[in-house]
């Protein structure tokens, strides 16, 4: 596995999940007017929660890393085993927001973000990680052949 690829790409993904999280914030926020982590009176942009949000998906996304490169290097069919950890964290997020009292619109919104950030990150992850396998794979046959 080419570990640089793979970590530079879960760099990238963590920038793509806390860019996630804040669009998904301003959009519950700021066009339907959704309270999300945050009291009605924040505005669109919340308030310190919002960037907590944000910081917290870019960490899933760089464990989410850490985690695919444990399985690549100890496990067979790593990535079949990525994509159930990942799925069923997305099931436990999308579900979460259900759990405390709160408007049904905020626990939706919520919902529905937590939902495309596992999305995301699952995708974004496993597509990296091919990559990364690809070109250890490439760099070894060349570097085998006379």
């Amino acid at each position: 596995m080419d570990a640089a690829r793979l970590w530079s790409g879960g760099g990238a993904t963590a920038l793509v999940a806390a860019l996630i999280a804040v669009a998904g914030i301003v959009i519950a926020r700021g066009v339907f007017d959704v309270p999300v982590l945050a009291p009605e009176g924040d505005g669109a942009w919340g308030d310190a929660n919002t960037w907590w949000y944000a910081a917290a998906a870019a960490c899933v996304a760089l464990l989410a890393t850490a985690l695919v490169h444990a399985l690549i290097v100890s496990t067979p069919q790593p990535l079949r085993f990525f994509s159930w950890v990942i799925g069923l964290a997305t099931v436990i997020a999308g579900v979460a927001p259900f759990v405390p009292d709160a408007q049904l619109s905020a626990k939706v919104a919520t919902s529905v973000i937590n939902v495309v950030l596992g999305i995301a990150i699952g995708t974004l992850v496993t597509s990296v990680a091919r990559s990364a396998m690809r070109a250890a794979r490439r760099r070894g046959d060349t570097q085998q052949r006379p």
